[in-house]
């Protein structure tokens, strides 16, 4: 039987997702609080630069940034597949390329703070 690299992709698409369906919730009414000037104490910018200056929060931020935006490139693969683009390996490598850039990216941004 042939090997298959889709535990590879699937693991950190299943993460990611579930990741993202937990916090994506609790971020847009923690933005809307803010946005209505309801901001609580513990939000307050200067104890969140604190946990993202901290090197266990930058950890914490780059996997969930990365886990996010894996899931994301996995999605638009398999959608881009069903909309009928058949170069699956050149989106493969497209999306996940991108993913991987900005994670990257992400990664530097924080541990420049």
């Amino acid at each position: 039987m042939a090997r298959s690299n889709k535990p590879i992709v699937w693991g950190p698409f299943a993460a990611g997702g579930t990741l993202t369906a937990f916090l994506t919730p609790a971020l847009v009414a923690l933005t809307l609080l803010a946005g209505l000037g309801h901001v609580p104490d513990v939000l307050a910018y200067e104890r969140l630069h604190a946990i993202a200056a901290h090197w266990l929060g930058k950890v914490a931020l780059i996997t969930v940034i990365f886990l996010s935006l894996w899931s994301v490139a996995h999605r638009l693969r398999i959608t881009l597949y069903d909309l009928g683009v058949r170069a699956d390996r050149g989106v493969a490598v497209a999306v996940y390329s991108a993913a991987g850039l900005a994670s990257i990216a992400a990664a530097v941004f924080l541990f420049r703070l």
